[in-house]
């Protein structure tokens, strides 16, 4: 492909004009490769591509060579491509013009490779530091080694984890930034509720994704392992909750009202908990992961704005389009 312009960044495409059809290059992750058939059967491809600042989809149709180039790829390749700015239903839809795949290793020590993957807003090693002052603030000693004892098996994995694959905190030290999130909130509220074991509910909160360490898999691109699909999250941290609690000695009855929040922490079955939460300390856990989940939401369509963007697109974790201007005061 001709070096016809410098790559432009998700964020800049969504700036160009929208009704100029201008021609850009960029150079971007697929995100997610979907087969989908139209309204007369014919096979067509969505490719959701993307980079740290933003994600846009190109649907390419199986009589466009983009079609087949697309199908011999797999998500987490990194592609260039150029294409002509378009919209449909009012989301940026660029029509390809070329694409090509380029390697990790042509793109070694080049900035573009740094803008391909998103991470944390926060600093991750300030962040790693906070979670171990969780840990050491969970007062029962059996309760506090039994998380230390999980966290010394998948620590290192934890750290650089995304927290989902798409919907919340879906980037690189997601899944820390996420858990320091609840536990912010969980101290900064568990005094309203003193019904609530603050050291369990805190233990639960940094317990309830862990799961996620074995569930998820992939440098560039996360997708759901073996085991992530046959077992899922949730079950996966009981697991490891379980057998570090079974080390550990942690009292029955705690151990039970651990798991317990792990395996109810998504809120309702339908969004796949495998029990709804019975305990106050799993009701708390669960509305405080709901809150940061959809917050997270909030925070990183703020973030991938355009400077004169009004509303973000629809998102479906929301349900909404989100107002991105603040508060006129």
């Amino acid at each position: 492909m001709s070096d016809i312009a410098t790559p432009l960044t998700v964020r800049e495409v969504k700036a160009l004009d929208k009704t100029g059809g201008d021609t850009f290059t960029s150079v971007l992750l697929i995100k997610r490769l979907t087969e989908r058939p139209t309204k007369t059967g014919n096979p067509f491809l969505s490719a959701e591509l993307g980079d740290k600042t933003g994600t846009f989809t190109c649907n390419c149709f199986s009589d466009n060579p983009a079609f087949e180039f697309f199908k011999s790829l797999k998500e987490g390749a990194v592609v260039r491509i150029e294409a002509k700015v378009d919209y449909y239903q009012n989301r940026l839809s660029p029509r390809l013009l070329r694409a090509e795949e380029i390697s990790t290793e042509q793109l070694a020590g080049s900035p573009l490779m740094a803008n391909l993957v998103e991470t944390a807003p926060e600093d991750a090693e300030a962040l790693w530091t906070e979670f171990q002052g969780y840990i050491a603030a969970i007062t029962h000693p059996e309760l506090r080694a039994t998380v230390q004892s999980v966290f010394d098996e998948i620590g290192e994995s934890f750290r650089s984890a995304p927290a989902a694959l798409a919907m919340h905190h879906a980037y690189r030290h997601g899944l820390l930034e996420h858990t320091c999130h609840m536990a912010r909130v969980c101290q900064a509220i568990a005094p309203l509720y003193p019904e609530v074991d603050a050291d369990l509910a805190l233990a639960g909160i940094l317990l309830h994704d862990t799961g996620k360490v074995i569930e998820y898999q992939g440098a560039l691109s996360t997708a759901r392992s073996r085991k992530g699909i046959l077992q899922g999250h949730v079950v996966l941290g009981y697991q490891l909750a379980r057998k570090a609690g079974m080390k550990t000695k942690l009292a029955p009855d705690l151990l039970e009202r651990l798991e317990h929040i792990i395996l109810s922490h998504q809120g309702e079955l339908e969004w796949g908990a495998a029990v709804v939460a019975a305990t106050p300390e799993a009701v708390f856990v669960a509305k405080i992961d709901d809150l940061d989940a959809k917050m997270g939401m909030v925070q990183r369509l703020l973030r991938q704005a355009g400077e004169n963007d009004e509303f973000s697109d629809r998102h479906m974790g929301l349900n909404a389009q989100l107002l991105l201007t603040k508060p006129a005061k």
